[in-house]
């Protein structure tokens, strides 16, 4: 599988590449899902554009910052190219961490359930990952060590693992599993830390194929945060599921 010209045009001399065309690609489809199922999760379908014009740059600053701060030594000789998204440097951590922290915030300003926004989000988030990883197929970049796979990645005339496809062939089948959990869920949260689980579980192993991870001293901090949100995810699903029990279920309404 040879990796092809990242720049899919030029217009007025600026290099239009398909990295972030696939990433606002996955930006749309997102929204267009989210915003088709939110009344199922009692939210007007017109808030879903009122989060998303905070939480979307929010997501993009946060993958930036993340990205920047594990590579610092790459921009501390050139700090405006920081500001310089084309040729990739995007942490997918990062951009759901600030993310997550605006919706939380929006949702106490406008009085929505924090945890009912989140199992909205989910399944579009990860279908767009699905979607945006191919940025990192035409960047040439986030794959694994060499292969001789006949699915092999072909870089520099070297063939190697390619961790975007894992990664991306993952997350849709994932978006499959969260939209059924999601129609059949038991308690508030629940799509959500499925997602926070079964991703990790996934990110955490094809992690160890990489060769361009961002690190915290010798360990992959992907891997390190993987496993930290698998174990409090789970205790969390367990605590609500308990708990769910004994209340009453979310109310579905009928996505007709």
């Amino acid at each position: 599988m040879p990796v092809p010209e990242p720049i899919a045009f030029t217009i007025f001399g600026l290099d239009v590449r398909w990295y972030g065309i696939l990433i606002a690609i996955g930006i749309v489809v997102a929204t267009l899902i989210i915003y088709k199922r939110a009344p199922f999760h009692d939210l007007p379908r017109e808030k879903v554009l009122d989060f998303g014009v905070i939480c979307i740059p929010a997501g993009i600053i946060g993958a930036r910052i993340y990205y920047v701060l594990f590579r610092w030594e790459h921009y501390r000789d050139d700090p405006l190219s920081v500001f310089d998204l084309r040729g990739g440097g995007l942490a997918i951590h990062g951009g759901l961490i600030l993310s997550l922290l605006a919706v939380f915030i929006l949702c106490r300003i406008w009085k929505y359930k924090t945890l009912n926004i989140l199992d909205l989000a989910m399944p579009g988030i990860v279908l767009a990952q699905a979607i945006g990883r191919w940025g990192n197929y035409f960047n040439s970049e986030a794959h694994g060590g060499p292969t001789d796979l006949p699915w092999a990645v072909t870089v520099g005339g070297q063939t190697y693992h390619p961790t975007f496809l894992y990664e991306s062939i993952w997350c849709v089948i994932l978006f499959f599993i969260l939209i059924y959990v999601d129609n059949h869920r038991r308690f508030y949260g629940q799509t959500f830390l499925l997602y926070g689980i079964l991703y990790s579980i996934e990110r955490f192993f094809v992690e160890s194929l990489r060769t361009d991870s961002l690190m915290i001293g010798p360990f992959k901090q992907a891997q390190v945060l993987s496993l930290t949100i698998i174990v409090l995810f789970a205790i969390l699903y367990v605590i609500l599921h308990i708990k769910s029990k004994n209340e009453k279920r979310p109310r579905q309404k009928s996505r007709k």
